[in-house]
Formats: structure tokens, C-alpha cells, sequence
């Protein structure tokens, strides 16, 4: 166990060791065999993670039998809830098909073809096995497309772990290079502050070696870090005049906040973007969507015929039939059903059951975001504010850079999670379409008692 925090200097954590036994026991095992004990950095909590044995729906079990309304949702792959009986149908009836064929199949050209209706770039598609590999795809077309060198980032935009996106998200903001990261790499990427539009024409100006711009579309970390519409239609136009390639991460923004993801929402067109968690289903799989003429770099006889080496892409899982079939059942109903508005919906409620505790409460703190996502704002500087009255959009952006008081976030992340709700962390929370009023009303009690056990460990004072 973490020598941080502990049951001796915390009633919470006390509260958290004792009802979490089974965890416990499983992380000390894990600990043996998996760095820190975890799979993904984001699994990471002090004094241990949970470890959660089913789920249904809006709601899950941890190895404690303990059930919880689950905000984390897959990282966001969940906007339909653990088990839609359609995906899990056709993923079982796929499992006895078989598994992986080392062929191609019909399910892989029904997928395609849904990604092409749907998203409004989407005019050819190639799949991978996850968002990172599909934002190294993208960056490996636009430089090849375009025949430069350097792809243009935002500071705090994440977009994966390869190399040329392993800094500048949570640290380096310098653009120096993280472990095991070249220094030749990290040079080859311009680190702007995002919604700066002068900056981005400078630097444009300045490089004419820049390949693309690539951008969460909503803002940094799903819009944590708000970001105007009219940067990305700023953007649209700058890269038009420059001859970059404009590419959207839309790994969790696509089919979430509209069926055609962001750049539907916003009526700004990408000439590239990156999906994955939603468009296969929840299980692993992603893709690269976008203008023929980039994504034909990857065509045979299309590159023979203009003569140039052809940009090689292998994956054994890439389209595998398991993720493909689920990926087909979610288009589908996204396509079909009002699975993005009811997810918004839901979101839209529960910041305003969050918000009237927090006032209720007395916490100078606010719950904001659009869509179905939503992000914890705790106010670390102290700022006058009003919870229910509270526009994210109208501050700077260096208020959303992060709260230093790491013990009191995890304090707060172990007491949600004692009182029922998994949340995105202690960040927020992602919504489904199945989250309903049953949920949010448990959410927002335990937001309550959760509140109250940092007051009475002095983590937050009434405002």
C-alpha cells in the first residue's frame, strides 16, 4: 500500500481500505507482476484501484460485491452501457464464427460503410487496432501527402502514446521529449497554446514545413480545457491557405457529442479524423477517416499508378470480426435512435444536480462541460465563483491546468467511489444513454456525502 495516503491520516481512506478487501488483495497480487500494479496510467489511485468482476447497463460490481453507477463508461467507449443486448448478441454469435480469419470478411465493409455515412470527411476509412495507432496513421498520411515534415499540437491535447504525441499533454510543455522519446522526434512537432489563432498563423508563417494540424476538437481532454468553435473554424482556413492537412481526434468526441462526432456539431469538415472506443463497440479497434486522395496513399494500385511507394500498414487486428460486428450493432443504433441526444441529456442533468449540491453545500467549486462529458472544476485558487452560474467558456485557460492538491482529488475520487459512483477519476464523468434519473439521483447523493467527508477532513471550507 502507498505510504501517501493512508487509513492512519485519513477517515476516508480508512473507510475506502475497509470496504474494499477483495481489491486490496488483487492489487497486492498485481503489484507482483504489472508495473505500479495497473495496465493504464489512468488506473491509478492511492492507495489501490479497484477491481470491478461485471457490469450492466449504467451500473457495476467490484470484487467486493459492491455495486456502483459507473461514469467511466470504457474511457468513453460505453455511450450505449456495459452489455447492449444487440452488441452482445452479434459479438457472441461472432465468436462462434470465429475469432480472426486472416481474411477479409463481409462485417469489415458493413463498418466501413457506416463510418463513410456518417461522418462528414469520411470518404475512405482504414481501420487499426486503437486511437493511437490511428493518430500515428494520420500523421504518417499527412506527411506523406503533403511532403513536409512537422505536425503542429496543443498544449494539454492528448492524442495517444506514440512518439510524437508522448509530451506536451500533462508535462514538457516546452516540447521537450519524455523517456525514451528522441529529441529528433520531439523537434519535428510545433507546441502551440491552443485557441491562438496569430500564434497559429506565425508559425505558419515562420515553418513552411508543417505537415498538419491535429486538435481534439473540443478542447483539451474533451474539452476540460474549453476551446471556441471558432478556432476550429480559424483553423479550417489557415490550414486551406497553407496546404496543411487538418485532423480531428475525434477518438472520443465521434459519435458521442452528434452521430457524426464533432465535426458535425460544429459544422467545421477535417480532412482526416481518428476514431476509436465508440466506432468499434466498446471493444479494441479504431480507424482513420478522410479525403481519398490523402487515405489513397495507402491503395496499391493507386500509388502504382502515380508511381510513389505506397505507406505500408499491417495489424492483426486491424477490422478484427469480434470488434467489427459490435461496431456495426453501435453505428447502427447511433444512427438510428437518439443515443447521443439522450447521452446529452443525461449530462445536462446531472451538472445541474451537481451543481444545486455545491451551492446547497456552500463549495465555491463547479461542475461544467457540453455534451455528455463532465469535468470537476475545484478551484484551487480560490476564485469567487457561483456553482449554478459558472461559464467555462468566459475564463482563461489556465484555470482548467489542474488542481496541485493531489491528496484532496484522490480523497475525493475514494469517497465517490464509497459512496456508489465511479467517476472519470477524480476529473468528472462521462454519460451514456442509459444513465437515467435513477443514477443521477445516486450520483448526486453520493457527490453530497462525498463533499462532506472532505469538509470533515478540512480538504474544502463552506464559501
Amino acid at each position: 500500500m502507498s505510504a501517501t495516503l493512508t487509513p492512519t491520516n485519513s477517515p476516508i481512506v480508512a473507510a475506502y481500505v475497509a470496504a474494499t478487501p477483495g481489491s486490496a488483495a488483487l492489487h497486492g497480487r498485481a503489484a507482483e507482476v504489472l508495473p505500479s500494479g495497473i495496465v493504464h496510467d489512468s488506473r491509478r489511485a492511492e492507495p489501490y484501484p479497484l477491481y470491478v468482476r461485471r457490469a450492466a447497463g449504467p451500473r457495476k460490481w467490484d470484487v467486493d460485491g459492491r455495486e456502483m453507477v459507473d461514469f467511466y463508461g470504457g474511457h468513453g467507449a460505453l455511450i450505449l452501457g456495459h452489455c447492449h443486448p444487440a452488441i452482445t448478441e452479434a459479438v457472441m454469435a461472432q465468436l462462434h464464427r470465429g475469432t480472426h480469419f486472416a481474411a477479409c470478411h463481409e462485417a469489415e465493409i458493413e463498418w466501413a460503410a457506416l463510418i463513410q455515412q456518417m461522418v462528414p470527411c469520411a470518404e475512405r476509412v482504414r481501420f487499426t487496432s486503437s486511437g493511437t495507432e490511428a493518430t500515428h496513421m494520420a500523421v504518417r498520411l499527412a506527411r506523406a501527402f503533403t511532403g513536409r515534415s512537422k505536425i503542429m499540437r496543443f498544449r494539454r491535447h492528448f492524442h495517444g502514446w506514440h512518439d510524437h504525441m508522448a509530451f506536451g499533454v500533462d508535462g514538457h510543455f516546452d516540447g521537450t521529449p519524455t523517456p525514451g522519446v528522441l529529441p529528433e522526434v520531439a523537434a519535428e512537432v510545433v507546441l502551440l497554446k491552443a485557441g491562438d489563432i496569430a500564434a497559429v498563423e506565425r508559425a505558419f508563417e515562420q515553418d513552411k514545413d508543417i505537415a498538419a494540424v491535429f486538435l481534439e476538437p473540443t478542447g483539451a481532454s474533451t474539452g476540460a480545457e474549453p476551446l471556441d468553435p471558432a478556432f476550429l473554424r480559424g483553423l479550417r482556413e489557415a490550414t486551406q491557405r497553407h496546404g496543411a492537412v487538418l485532423i480531428f481526434d475525434e477518438v472520443v468526441t465521434g459519435f458521442r457529442i452528434a452521430p457524426g462526432g464533432a465535426q458535425q456539431a460544429f459544422g467545421v469538415t477535417p480532412d482526416l479524423c481518428t476514431l476509436a472506443k465508440i466506432v468499434a463497440g466498446g471493444l479494441p479497434g479504431g480507424a482513420v477517416a478522410g479525403r481519398k486522395d490523402i487515405i489513397d496513399w495507402l491503395d496499391f494500385d493507386i500509388s502504382a499508378a502515380k508511381k510513389r511507394e505506397k505507406i505500408k500498414h499491417q495489424g492483426t487486428y486491424n477490422a478484427n470480426p469480434c470488434s467489427a460486428v459490435a461496431g456495426v450493432e453501435a453505428l447502427r443504433l447511433i444512427r438510428d435512435t437518439d443515443v447521443c441526444g439522450r447521452a446529452n441529456a443525461a449530462a445536462q442533468d446531472m451538472r445541474r444536480a451537481f451543481n444545486t449540491v455545491l451551492a446547497e453545500e456552500g463549495i465555491a467549486w463547479s461542475v461544467y462541460g457540453d455534451h455528455s462529458v463532465l469535468h470537476f472544476f475545484t478551484n484551487p485558487t480560490g476564485m469567487e465563483l457561483d456553482p449554478q452560474d459558472f461559464d467555462a467558456s468566459a475564463q482563461p485557460p489556465e484555470i482548467f491546468a489542474g488542481d496541485p492538491r493531489k491528496a484532496m482529488l484522490q480523497k475525493l475520487y475514494l469517497a465517490l467511489a464509497l459512496h456508489g459512483v465511479d467517476p472519470k477519476g477524480s476529473r468528472g464523468a462521462i454519460v451514456s444513454a442509459v444513465h437515467g434519473p435513477a443514477e443521477i439521483g445516486a450520483a448526486a447523493e453520493a457527490w453530497r456525502r462525498a463533499l462532506r467527508m472532505l469538509r470533515a477532513e478540512g480538504e474544502v471550507t463552506h464559501h
